[in-house]
């Protein structure tokens, strides 16, 4: 595979990015001076669509199919990234699962915790000082410590979640060491997602009760915070948030 000429882009990845969040937020990155990668589990058409979505905005862009839990696909994706680029900028780790019906015991702490651990692990070679990495969660999961009711079905995506914020929170030191930065964007759950209506069919009156509480933040809203985070002048380990402002208040 030829290598491309990237000296004038930035290079970055999503994770889970043919649909929601993850597409939504690759989208927002189209520019001239960045070239997004888009990845995938199975959706390679509508990955594609992401693709000419942001070329068509006059950005750069390519998918690469990869299930995350996967070790061997992982690897190949980023021995892709490196031999077209020879390097990457940031990261958006926004793909996640665990709530699927057909879901194994144990998968949700596979793709949340053990997946984001592997890949964070070969990317950072390819990542230059000043390079980001941004880990995206929901509040539920955030929070998951305070005890606070969840939707059914949801622990496990919950704990195995915070575990894998947790994980990557204890590499922050080795981030250092080569001048990457490591940032958290955590949002209440985000109206347009795919999520949301799944939490709807399994426990309507937990998604009701989110927004009894105020406006839940939209998709644009949450990908637009993302994007954000990928530059924003923050401390190491810091997280946004975005709505869901009753979680912000300590308990007494």
């Amino acid at each position: 595979m030829d290598r491309v000429d990237s000296t004038a882009r930035r290079v970055v990845l999503v994770t889970g990015a043919s649909r929601s969040i993850g597409a939504e937020t690759a989208r927002r990155l189209a520019a001239p001076d960045v070239h997004v990668v888009i990845n995938y589990r199975e959706k390679s058409k509508r990955a594609q669509a992401v693709v000419d979505d942001i070329i068509a905005a006059g950005g750069s862009a390519s998918a690469i199919g990869a299930d995350l839990a996967s070790t061997a696909d992982v690897t190949a994706m980023v021995g892709q990234i490196g031999e077209q680029f020879g390097r990457l900028d940031a990261v958006v780790l926004n793909a996640s699962g665990g709530l699927e019906r057909d879901a194994e015991p144990g998968y949700a702490l596979r793709i949340n915790r053990d997946a984001q651990v592997r890949l964070t692990g070969l990317v950072v070679p390819l990542m230059p000082p000043g390079g980001r990495i941004v880990f995206v969660t929901s509040h539920q999961a955030h929070f998951h410590s305070t005890g606070r009711a969840l939707p059914e079905g949801y622990e496990p995506i919950a704990a195995s979640k915070r575990a894998g914020e947790d994980a990557l929170r204890a590499l922050i030191p080795e981030f250092g060491t080569r001048g990457i930065e490591f940032v958290v964007v955590s949002g209440d759950m985000v109206d347009g997602t795919i999520i949301v209506r799944l939490l709807e069919r399994r426990d309507p009156g937990a998604v009701a009760a989110r927004r009894s509480t105020g406006q839940l933040p939209t998709l644009d809203q949450f990908a637009d915070a993302i994007v954000q985070a990928l530059d924003a002048p923050v401390p190491d380990g810091h997280t946004v948030y975005i709505g869901g402002d009753d979680y912000l208040i300590p308990s007494t």
